[in-house]
């Protein structure tokens, strides 16, 4: 059977740069996987992305030699064994606030005795290259399970989360995050950038006292570079969509044409 070569980097200590895939497109992921990231992410969550198109989205990724990911819609047992029975080889869990939140999505991702997921599917173990009994017997050492901090409540139960058996790597979505921090600043403003920066600092100082990789998501390469040197390991660069945008927007600029709006926030 195939081994998850994002997951054993990771334990490494080594930095894993991929992107977001947020068009529903197999034509565009054959492209991307073929790029040279080491993992790319389905995005599932905030994306139109239906069941049928994840497992060829994840198809493709796999058949290139990448490693493909799914960032459920929230860490429900049902969510989390689709994409895995549709051979995603590992998961990106939203909101994770609570160890209760976090507990029951390492038992969703794990086989008995180790968790709760179910026995099931066809083309979970295509992916890996294993027949079904191989696939059963190394599921639970193979998939990547990580979790995301996108609130003040789950910074606060970092450490305890960051211990859980079965957490690979945490995930911040600075969007989020930010967000949520919005209901502890003076008239729901958002956050100074000191205190936000303070509070990324916080969960890497929390993954780092608890040996688990933490990673965030960046827009920028000199961005990806620095963090990276700070030591968050599981780094998100933009994603296609972005990178689509922000080649045509320059090609726009450097034309000298009239653009229709403006698509930063993409």
């Amino acid at each position: 059977m195939k081994s998850n070569p994002v997951k054993k980097a990771l334990q490494a200590g080594q930095p894993q740069i991929g992107t977001w895939l947020s068009l529903e497109s197999v034509f565009a992921t054959r492209f991307m996987a073929r790029v040279g990231f080491p993992w790319l992410t389905v995005d599932i969550e905030h994306s139109p992305v239906n069941w049928e198109t994840a497992a060829h989205m994840f198809a493709a990724i796999a058949e290139a030699g990448c490693v493909p990911l799914a960032r459920v819609p929230r860490g429900d047992h049902d969510h989390i064994k689709r994409v895995l029975d549709a051979g995603a080889m590992g998961i990106v869990v939203p909101m994770v606030n609570t160890v209760e939140e976090a507990k029951a999505a390492i038992a969703a991702a794990k086989y008995p005795p180790v968790g709760n997921r179910s026995v099931g599917g066809a083309i979970h173990s295509l992916n890996f290259d294993a027949a079904a009994g191989d696939y059963y017997k190394y599921a639970n050492d193979e998939i990547l399970v990580v979790l995301q901090t996108e609130s003040p409540e789950g910074v606060e139960n970092a450490p305890e989360i960051y211990a859980l058996p079965g957490v690979d790597a945490i995930f911040v979505g600075p969007n989020d995050l930010k967000f949520q921090m919005r209901n502890y600043t003076e008239n729901g403003d958002d956050p100074t950038p000191e205190a936000f920066e303070a509070m990324l600092q916080r969960i890497l100082q929390a993954g780092k006292t608890a040996g688990t990789p933490v990673g965030l998501h960046v827009v920028t390469v000199e961005d990806a570079k620095r963090r990276a040197d700070e030591g968050w390991q599981f780094i998100a660069m933009a994603s296609e969509l972005k990178m689509m945008v922000n080649e045509a927007t320059r090609v726009v600029k450097a034309l000298d044409l009239k653009a229709a709006g403006d698509l930063a926030r993409y």
